[in-house]
């Protein structure tokens, strides 16, 4: 689970850099919309890299954002086993847990 140290940490630091969220948001809409890819593979790339750079933060947060934009846990299941021979077994299991974090709360 999500360590509260972090999130309040995030918070935190939200709220002292309000100009700094909004350019990183900012970013993040522009680049979604200047491609061909709709936003539940845009999720599922961004799950890939959260788990690639072992963000247990970020694989609930793109776990999350990649179901409400269509995704199946089938398709989170395999967007992060196919990841097994890029970032190894153990990081593929820990981001499982993490994703299993999450799709065990939806249920």
């Amino acid at each position: 689970m999500e360590r509260k140290h972090d999130l309040d940490t995030y918070k935190r630091f939200k709220k002292q850099h309000p100009a700094y969220f909004q350019a990183v948001e900012t970013l993040g809409a522009v680049v979604r919309q200047t491609g061909p890819l709709d936003e539940r593979s845009l999720q599922l790339i961004q799950l890939a890299a959260a788990a690639a750079i072992h963000s247990e933060g970020a694989v609930h947060s793109h776990t999350r954002r990649a179901l409400e934009a269509g995704a199946t846990p089938d398709d989170i299941h395999h967007t992060l086993l196919v990841l097994t021979s890029t970032i190894g077994f153990p990081t593929v299991m820990a981001a499982l847990s993490w994703a299993g974090d999450v799709l065990e709360s939806k249920e």
